[in-house]
């Protein structure tokens, strides 16, 4: 092997005598044989020239100093005893023993914070229980930091003390140098992704110009619901030679989430599964897919196979969670979700979900407080923020519930879902220019539940504003009829008696009575459908003609009327290019 290893730093030469001998007296080192393991590893790399071996951090003496307090202290850090694995480091001067020392420190004083807050949801308030260890990390953190002297591993810990007392761009600059310092940690990365709210901060970041640089970048894209740029990445990582990772593949898959294209984001987790049928990560997010289109056989299936695979992960659990929230039992989904939380309190999509389960079991002040937890973890979690609005809608706290979707629809800005919400809340503040802003936003960016041109319809009603109402129930039916939904949708009965009645007075006969006939197909207008034929009916034989002077909106469908007399067109509201 090392023969090998020599001919490959010089193809022309083969090993000689002295190379064997300096070989042997090395290996018969103390200080080799304390890192067997990894010299025998370094010994494939390529291009590694042996006095660079030998030089680096890997071999100093310190190591092989610490190498017995290291290994019993990991020990004790993998049982979870992070004090007692601290004591056993105390005066370890390696660079190894160290960040484990204060890396032991740091998630002591977390798993003590979590004691007090998992199960106490209702009388906490957010930011009442704290890390004590945070301060005295950050304050000897900070002098090896100004000396040079923290590795990768050091300046990730330190840059996460830093995000955690909520100095996010002192955290920023030191997860950049650790990037520089160790690229291959990823989760100097992902902290960094936690921290960057828009794209503009990217152009002023220096990242180290590395292939994982790609894979954050699309990471971000997708948290930032940048989704084009993200799906570009990702398919640029699979051209380069990733395209059998599952990775990028759930990735994919969570991005088409993010955008609510639900049909390609299934067909996607469907073949991942086949192609790994063991795995568990982002399951969770397709049992919501499963769950949002009521696809029970499914998710009962997929539930059964996680338990079976590992029913102690957090995605399993939040996955049986979403089962029994599907079957209406709350306080089952509610229970299991805490069991997640109890795995791991920092999970993001079981707070979310749990706050969706205390609203649907009326327990508004538990649901606040999951929420909040939520937001704490992530703020970018828009799901969040709309479930905060919603809660405090409910309590009939309009102010507040305005606040938090408008954060939310910050985070989603071409959500039809958070400008509709901010819509009625407007409507309830009696702001009604910035309601009807809201609407026609909503509908411009596509209008996911088919309710934002009812609602400005309904809002010009109110104003007395006839023609722009009209013109609204006309564009409702025309996009209920062109999409082949059901006809009896919630509203569409409303839309018809309205029109019906507006066309009625404008005294146009054939429109009107098209019209009143599509109410009488409905239960709750067929009775003033009826009425107004009756009225057509008689007024006709009185010889009454259709007036050409008050214009009509646009044409109704083909098929609703067989008459398709020309009418001068409303133009439409100039709202498209105003948000909020």
């Amino acid at each position: 092997l090392l023969q090998t290893f020599l001919a490959s730093q010089n193809p022309c030469s083969h090993m000689s005598t002295n190379g064997v001998k300096e070989w042997r007296e090395l290996s018969d080192s103390t200080q080799l044989k304390c890192e067997q393991k990894t010299c025998f590893w370094v010994i494939f790399l390529p291009n590694v020239r042996i006095s660079k071996v030998f030089n680096s951090p890997l071999f100093l003496q310190e190591d092989a100093r610490d190498l017995d307090a290291y290994t019993l202290a990991k020990s004790y850090f993998d049982l979870k005893e992070y004090d007692r694995a601290a004591y056993f480091l105390r005066g370890c001067k390696s660079q190894k023993a160290y960040f484990l020392y204060m890396y032991s420190r740091y998630l002591s004083g977390e798993k003590k914070k979590d004691d007090e807050t998992v199960d106490s949801l209702g009388p906490l308030e957010k930011g009442q229980v704290k890390n004590e260890a945070l301060r005295e990390l950050r304050v000897e953190l900070s002098k090896k930091h100004k000396a040079q002297e923290l590795d990768g591993f050091g300046l990730y810990l330190y840059g996460v003390v830093l995000r955690k007392l909520d100095l996010s761009k002192e955290a920023i600059d030191v997860f950049v140098e650790a990037t520089h310092v160790l690229p291959l940690h990823w989760g100097a990365w992902l902290e960094l992704c936690n921290l960057i709210t828009d794209k503009e901060m990217l152009k002023f970041l220096s990242l180290p110009d590395t292939w994982m640089k790609e894979f954050f970048l699309a990471h971000i894209y997708t948290e930032l619901q940048l989704i084009e740029e993200a799906l570009q990445k990702y398919q640029s990582l699979i051209d380069a030679g990733f395209s059998k990772s599952t990775y990028i593949i759930s990735q994919i898959a969570v991005a088409y989430h993010n955008i609510r294209d639900i049909d390609k984001a299934l067909s996607i987790f469907n073949e991942l599964r086949k192609q790994d049928p063991y795995r568990i990560e982002n399951m969770d997010t397709f049992s919501n897919l499963l769950y949002v289109r009521s696809m029970k056989p499914e998710l009962s299936y997929l539930a059964h196979n996680l338990c079976e695979i590992d029913k102690y992960r957090v995605e399993t659990c939040c996955v049986i969670g979403n089962y029994y929230s599907l079957r209406s039992q709350h306080e089952k989904a509610a229970l299991y979700f805490q069991r997640a939380l109890k795995l791991n309190p920092r999970y993001l999509g079981a707070w979310t979900l749990m706050g969706h389960e205390y609203m649907e079991m009326k327990n508004t002040s538990a649901a606040i407080q999951a929420y909040r937890h939520a937001i704490e973890v992530n703020k970018r979690d828009y799901r969040a923020w709309y479930g905060l609005g919603q809660t405090y809608e409910i309590l009939k706290m309009p102010f507040y519930c305005l606040y938090y979707y408008r954060r939310a629809h910050q985070l989603r800005p071409n959500d039809s879902r958070m400008l509709v919400a901010l819509g009625e809340c407007y409507e309830k503040l009696n702001q009604l220019v910035e309601a009807k802003k809201c609407y026609w936003r909503a509908y411009a960016v596509g209008d996911v539940e088919k309710m934002a041109l009812v609602k400005l319809a309904k809002l010009h009603e109110q104003l007395n504003e006839s023609e722009q109402a009209a013109q609204c129930y006309i564009k409702y039916i025309q996009d209920i009829y062109s999409c082949g939904e059901i006809v009896e949708h919630l509203e569409v009965s409303t839309a018809f008696r309205y029109l019906a009645q507006y066309y009625f007075k404008c005294k146009l006969w054939d429109e009107a009575s098209a019209c009143a006939q599509k109410c009488c197909s409905f239960n709750d207008t067929r009775e003033e459908g009826k009425a107004l034929l009756r009225q057509i009916l008689q007024l006709r034989n009185q010889g009454e003609t259709s007036s050409t002077e008050i214009a009509t909106p646009f044409f109704l469908p083909a098929s609703l009327s067989a008459n398709s007399t020309p009418t001068r067109r409303v133009s439409p509201l100039n709202l498209s290019s105003v948000t909020p």
